[in-house]
């Protein structure tokens, strides 16, 4: 392992104190932990250590660096594959485990380990401990324990509340952070191309949306009637707001055995359908025909023997009428042929390269996987999807994805089409190419997906946006909140120097142990 100033440094800072550490991807966040691992080892050799990570790719990855680099015992690796009652010895002190944050939680509810056991709990992926999380519940048992805290993240948000909360649930007494162009950190950087590319989007494809989007205009139509939206048309954050509204205002009307109940729930189904159409919309428009045509078919199966939104939505005319065409429609949207050919052109270029491929939806997924395998034998590649089963998906499991992963790593596939399984922390350091079929908002994620490449040389990252749709305003709306984030660390290490960073202003909703049955 490379011996780097700014990590040593780092690690020192964390031995003596809780400390969130805020890095870009690539610059060694797994290298600062083992460092302090190895301390705390020597300093409290009857004690055991506590990796955790968000899913099971990245426990495994872990569980493979503290074997690699650490003379220590082989690490205990508990993820939910692991029956309850077949965990309950492999907590004995002392031990390294590396374990998803679900497991943590419903074995402290169960009694089957004490925190107390820990002198040290590293938080991968941090800028998760907010809300609900299990990452939130485990900070709440730590509280006024002598346990020390290393919280790792490469993109701790663009909002300064979700900062503070991660601050306050993992209890941080110390902030790193060090951008790409820091001195200490610069020699080490690989820089990364950022690349837009418009795809037009097809004349049939967008005749489709525009009846779906016919639909959406009704129903805002009703909502505006009943005074729920104002007259501006409403976005998918709006209609998601007056939903949660109409929630809370049906139950206390209920409660009060209110007549308004009634006018309530009208206004709740045409949220609803407005919602199911606004998708359909973006199906069309930025994903293809293929996962149009599934959703419809899920909607109108999950809508027999259903009333309200579920037998409206597929009983619409409209929709009603998008089924048909989509019978006769033998067309697929052309970001499946420009992923390919900039896939190809990479390849090409740097034949012992990999490239990356991020869909939002399963659905898309399969289709470019299946395109690449018919129109492009030179890519070798594979679909790297979580293990939960969608629909007749049945996921991969754990042994499968470890599988993909090495043969990814070892050359024997070069490209990838994956979900969001693979945005966090995953090390795959001859990446060169990363390609986005959709932007996405969150600057968190983002961040994580573009980070798989530029790892261990100069990467790419390449965004495909269907013109004159969402795409647009997502990929404007994730750039805005990234250089928000920039300026808010300058806050946050200001805010941790001095000791004033205040609790968060918003409680959040947060899980007690007992919660976990």
């Amino acid at each position: 392992m490379e011996d780097r100033e700014y990590q040593a440094a780092i690690s020192a800072t964390a031995i003596r104190s809780n400390t969130l550490v805020v890095l870009p991807t690539g610059l060694g966040k797994t290298a600062i932990a083992l460092r302090v691992i190895a301390e705390m080892l020597l300093q409290h050799p009857r004690q055991s250590i506590l990796i955790l990570a968000p899913t099971r790719p990245l426990v495994l990855q872990h569980a493979r660096s503290v074997t690699q680099y650490l003379l220590a015992p082989p690490p205990i690796v508990l993820t939910g594959t692991v029956a309850p009652d077949a965990r309950t010895d492999r907590w004995v002190p002392p031990k390294i485990v590396v374990a998803t944050p679900q497991v943590v939680v419903h074995d402290l509810a169960a009694g089957r380990l004490s925190i107390d056991s820990f002198s040290l709990i590293v938080f991968d992926e941090a800028h998760r401990a907010v809300k609900d999380y299990p990452y939130v519940t485990i900070g709440q048992a730590i509280q006024d324990r002598p346990i020390r805290v290393l919280a790792m993240t490469a993109s701790p948000g663009s909002r300064i509340e979700r900062v503070r909360e991660v601050w306050h649930h993992l209890h941080m007494e110390k902030f790193e952070f060090r951008a790409d162009t820091d001195p200490d950190v610069l020699p080490y950087s690989h820089a990364i191309q950022v690349e837009t590319v418009l795809v037009p989007v097809p004349v049939e494809m967008r005749h489709l949306g525009i009846r779906l989007r016919s639909v959406v205009a009704r129903h805002e139509q009703t909502l505006r009637r009943l005074g729920h939206l104002g007259a501006s048309d409403a976005s998918r954050g709006e209609l998601l707001r007056i939903g949660e509204m109409l929630d809370q205002q049906i139950a206390r009307a209920r409660v009060r055995k209110d007549d308004s109940v009634g006018a309530l729930w009208q206004a709740r189904t045409a949220q609803a359908m407005a919602m199911k159409a606004l998708h359909a919309v973006e199906l069309a428009e930025t994903q293809g025909v293929e996962a149009l045509r599934q959703y419809l078919e899920r909607q109108a199966v999950a809508s027999v023997g259903k009333g309200g939104a579920l037998r409206g939505f597929a009983a619409d005319p409209e929709v009603v009428e998008v089924r048909r065409q989509l019978e006769s429609l033998d067309l697929e949207h052309p970001k499946i042929a420009t992923a390919i050919r900039i896939v190809q052109e990479e390849l090409k270029s740097h034949p012992q390269g990999r490239a990356l491929v991020f869909a939002q939806y399963r659905q898309t997924g399969e289709a470019l996987v299946s395109a690449m395998r018919e129109t492009a034998p030179e890519i070798r590649v594979a679909r790297f999807f979580g293990q939960a089963s969608h629909d007749r998906d049945p996921g991969l499991s754990q042994k499968d994805q470890i599988a993909i992963l090495d043969k990814f790593r070892s050359g024997e596939l070069n490209c990838l089409v994956a979900t969001s399984v693979a945005e966090e922390g995953l090390d795959i350091p001859s990446t060169d190419l990363v390609v986005f079929y959709e932007p996405v908002p969150d600057e968190i994620r983002t961040i994580q997906r573009r980070g798989r490449t530029g790892r261990a040389r100069t990467g790419r990252a390449v965004v495909l946006i269907a013109a004159g749709t969402r795409d647009v305003s997502m990929n404007r709306a994730s750039a805005s909140r990234e250089r928000k984030m920039k300026d808010l660390l300058e806050l946050v290490e200001e805010e941790s120097r001095t000791g004033t960073m205040p609790a968060p202003r918003v409680p959040s909703v947060q899980r007690q142990i007992e919660d976990y049955p």
